[in-house]
């Protein structure tokens, strides 16, 4: 056991969660008895739903003792809530720990033990990549390839959200308040020492998360954290003006030659069926800038509007 105080954060997202949390508690519990000489849970509810109160006052009063529970009054998006979370850990280290994994809870030890060679920032990850769907596979190799190609962020595709971060470390990442956030990037730009920990299981998707969502966490992350969106403009500024160059070429060579750039005879007849193909050339790339424009201008919108990134409608202590 080592002589230090940690902090446990774990959230609910939805109601088929809460028959995890009595068994999490219990584990989770039993495995911090044997690490830290002090500790506590935070429990943060983001589903919406009450959370069975009943179950907890079953367990073991020590249990009870060393636990947070933080009921958010409307729904906020999981980066938000570990926030949450974390905004109330007092601990030297704080554990950001998956209900899911209440079986491996020995992983939390494992995770402070890592810490304790100098770094202050362990996470855990697995080697076996994301168990999904084709369609969900290409999207998720996509968005980390644009990632790495376009931002100088070292972020980790196979990386769970579970970690450990030290104080100062926690200290520096509670400075970013961003409303637009992705915590894996800020995980990234907050540095200090950071390893992965390799977990024997498969990233599995969240069933309760829609692809909507995953598109719009993604459409942030990108246009947040990375120059692709203004690398897209680049490219889209480079092909019209090589197409309006070709357009012009192949105009001359007609009136001049009487033949295309394909070398195909061609009479110089004024028309209007290429004006109008051209016109709609121009309006579709004109529209997708606007698009690519609107969304750099949302995220400015969200950061001036300044609103809380969550609301807390009560704190329970058992």
């Amino acid at each position: 056991m080592y002589n230090t105080f940690l902090s446990v954060v774990a959230i609910v997202q939805h109601p088929g969660q809460f028959r995890l949390v009595a068994p999490y508690l219990k584990a989770v519990t039993r495995q911090l008895r044997k690490t830290a000489g002090d500790y506590e849970i935070i429990l943060v509810n983001n589903a919406q739903h009450p959370l069975p109160e009943s179950d907890i006052h079953e367990l073991e009063e020590p249990v009870r003792r060393h636990l947070f529970l933080l009921n958010l009054a409307s729904a906020t998006n999981k980066n938000n809530a570990i926030i949450a979370g974390l905004d109330r850990a007092n601990g030297d280290y704080a554990i950001i720990f998956d209900l899911a994994l209440y079986q491996q809870s020995a992983y939390i030890h494992h995770l402070f033990e890592k810490s304790q060679e100098g770094y202050d920032m362990v996470y855990l990850r697995s080697p076996a990549g994301r168990r999904l769907g084709m369609g969900n596979r290409l999207f998720y190799k996509i968005f980390y390839r644009i990632l790495r190609q376009y931002s100088p962020l070292r972020i980790d595709e196979r990386a769970y959200d579970s970690r450990i971060i030290s104080r100062r470390a926690l200290n520096s990442l509670l400075k970013l308040r961003e409303n637009v956030r992705y915590l894996k990037a800020i995980y990234s730009i907050v540095g200090y020492r950071t390893i992965g920990l390799d977990l024997d299981k498969p990233l599995s998707e969240a069933s309760h998360e829609p692809f909507g969502e995953r598109f719009k966490t993604s459409l942030v992350a990108i246009s947040s954290f990375t120059t692709f969106l203004r690398s897209v403009l680049l490219w889209i500024f480079l092909t019209s003006s090589l197409f309006a160059a070709a357009v012009v070429l192949n105009a001359l060579r007609v009136y001049f030659y009487g033949r295309d750039l394909f070398g195909n005879p061609e009479q110089a007849v004024e028309g209007w069926t290429f004006l109008v193909v051209l016109i709609s050339v121009f309006f579709t790339f004109s529209f997708l800038i606007l698009y690519i424009m609107s969304v750099y201008l949302s995220n400015i919108y969200q950061e001036i509007k300044q609103r809380p990134l969550y609301i807390i409608e009560s704190v329970k202590r058992f």
